[in-house]
């Protein structure tokens, strides 16, 4: 005889127990993580190579406007091109966690209004998708290194800890973003506008050298400049990392994913009202 299993519901468990349901739920953050993937390249011309594309093309337009028209340097020897890519990947990985996980509760509303589990999986498992594309961007950097001669040194095994930066920085914000998107369904028009002002305020086209040391610091306000100069400083590896810019920088991101996270969890007895 089989043991049978009994469901308890008591009063404000799934709030004590929210972080251990999580892990408990995992193989539902596996199975979204997949379908998301099946979808973004199911019946595409291109696939993924949509995913080499549009950071290599970015990457030709801004070395040509700010390497030959405006004429700013690169950092050490590095060739502009290089320079480039390397602040596209981050950017490319917080770009496409933001755009996708901020309407990502909308579009499992159906999952939402019928099944418990923490809803927090669902931004998560979006944010996880993106590293594909950032795994195949990530080739073209090789080639391109490849292609110049251009031999990083030992700082490129600290790569991992931006990565994980990067991936702090998306999930915190898109957490926020997610949650007032359910509330407010014209926000999401507002997010590509965030994204697009994002990139040029970011030191993606330009090293973030180039900016007046009186507003360096303020400028590092802006959580992807310590993201983006730790990917330089270990790729390139030939500038120094401007470590009061950089821990402010660092500081903003953890703030947004507390900030994030908290407002998640105070909104998320409502989404299924809402959706």
């Amino acid at each position: 005889m089989e043991d049978s299993k009994e469901l308890i519901i008591e009063a404000g468990k799934a709030e004590k127990n929210y972080w251990s349901d999580i892990y408990r739920f995992r193989e539902l953050f596996f199975i979204l993580s997949w379908r998301d993937l099946k979808v973004r390249y199911k019946q595409t011309v291109i696939g993924a190579l949509w995913s080499i594309i549009r950071p290599l093309l970015t990457m030709v337009v801004f070395t040509v406007v700010f390497s030959k028209v405006a004429n700013l340097p690169s950092e050490g020897t590095a060739p502009y091109a290089i320079l480039v890519y390397a602040a596209m990947l981050p950017w490319q990985f917080f770009s496409n966690a933001l755009t996708e996980s901020s309407g990502s509760l909308i579009g499992n509303a159906n999952l939402i209004s019928k099944v418990y589990f923490p809803r927090m999986i669902i931004p998560a498992s979006a944010v996880i998708t993106s590293l594909v594309d950032f795994a195949i961007s990530f080739v073209i950097l090789i080639a391109l290194m490849i292609g110049y001669h251009y031999t990083p040194d030992i700082k490129i095994l600290l790569l991992p800890f931006f990565i994980i930066l990067c991936f702090f920085s998306a999930f915190g914000i898109g957490l926020y973003l997610t949650a007032l998107n359910v509330k407010y369904r014209d926000f999401r028009y507002i997010i590509p506008f965030i994204v697009q002002f994002g990139l040029y305020i970011s030191p993606v086209g330009f090293s973030s050298n180039v900016v007046p040391e009186k507003w360096r610091l303020l400028y590092c306000l802006n959580p992807m400049v310590g993201v983006i100069d730790g990917f330089r400083w270990c790729i390139l590896g030939e500038t120094d990392l401007y470590v009061p810019g950089f821990i402010l920088s660092t500081s903003i991101t953890f703030i947004f994913l507390a900030l994030g996270i908290w407002y998640f969890r105070k909104m998320e007895k409502s989404f299924a009202d809402n959706i």
